[in-house]
């Protein structure tokens, strides 16, 4: 992985972990909403593991059935594991992968206010990129992501880590941003861009081609037809909150309310690009299905 590249997602991604953005507030919960997360889903889970970082809803389209394994590859603060796990139910296991240590252990606080719920007693998280899964091969039934692939540099590797952990038969879902066109010189030089899941983004065919080439069949990659424009919905969440919509809220909604300003950078960096370029004429949500 380009050290330049690993440095500025780490960094940018432990200032969201850092950053208060919560589904408390009304932005951020549009953004989970307009990539197909449901009210109910938000509510069952700690409002603090969606920050509006998706692009898709994998658990939507992953058939995730009880005693599976599942692993979540850029897991963030937790979001898709915890819906993961209730599906997979106590004889299953729901494993979250992030490199980032601020995003670990955010996760790790969120599956604490889970503890003594079945959803709660079959989650782990590894630190780790996901290149190299510190997992056995052919040991999970399926993998899962949202909006992360995209962010690394070395997508060949990704997709052959993801065959050699699944096992036969295993499958891959995916919620991601693929290209339908190659971006503007300006935005696709933009490191940025690339943080923001933009820049690093492949296109669609060249995303089914390396999963071909890694050993995977029945591959699918569907344009969900989502508008991206929705991260904009964000940008000054820190005065957009409203009434918590979960119960297992960390802080009072109160503190979410305060004068002082959340550190919403990068979507705020979305923001600006997103009014610069109609990033929906040339990149699309996709969800992408695989088999080993």
């Amino acid at each position: 992985m380009s050290d330049e590249i690993r440095d500025a997602i780490q960094s940018k991604y432990a200032s969201v972990a850092r950053s208060g953005l919560t589904s408390r507030q009304t932005g951020v919960r549009e953004v989970a909403e307009a990539f197909g997360y449901t009210a109910e889903q938000l509510a069952s889970i700690p409002d603090e593991a969606n920050m509006g970082l998706s692009c898709g809803n994998p658990t939507l389209f992953a058939s995730l059935k009880p005693g599976e394994t599942v692993v979540d590859l850029g897991c963030g603060g937790g979001l898709d594991v915890f819906l993961a796990a209730a599906k997979v139910g106590p004889g299953g296991r729901a494993i979250g992968i992030d490199m980032t240590p601020e995003m670990i252990e955010l996760a790790e606080r969120n599956a604490a206010r889970l503890a003594g719920r079945s959803a709660g007693q079959n989650i782990e998280f590894h630190l780790a990129t996901i290149d190299k899964l510190p997992l056995p091969d052919n040991s999970v039934d399926c993998v899962i992501s949202n909006c992360v692939i995209n962010l690394a540099p070395d997508k060949p590797a990704v997709f052959r880590e993801i065959a050699r952990v699944l096992k036969p038969q295993g499958r891959l879902a995916v919620s991601d941003i693929a290209l339908k066109k190659p971006l503007p010189p300006e935005l696709a030089g933009d490191l940025m861009a690339y943080v923001g899941c933009i820049a690093g983004a492949i296109p669609v065919e060249d995303y089914r081609g390396g999963l071909l080439r890694a050993g995977f069949a029945e591959v699918q990659v569907i344009d969900s037809g989502a508008d991206l424009n929705a991260y904009a919905k964000v940008e000054n969440a820190g005065g957009c909150c409203s009434a918590p919509p979960s119960s297992l809220a960390i802080v009072e909604p109160a503190a979410c309310c305060s004068s002082k300003p959340v550190d919403d950078s990068l979507h705020r960096r979305l923001a600006g690009l997103l009014r610069t370029y109609d990033v929906n004429e040339f990149a699309a949500s996709v969800r992408v299905f695989a088999v080993k």
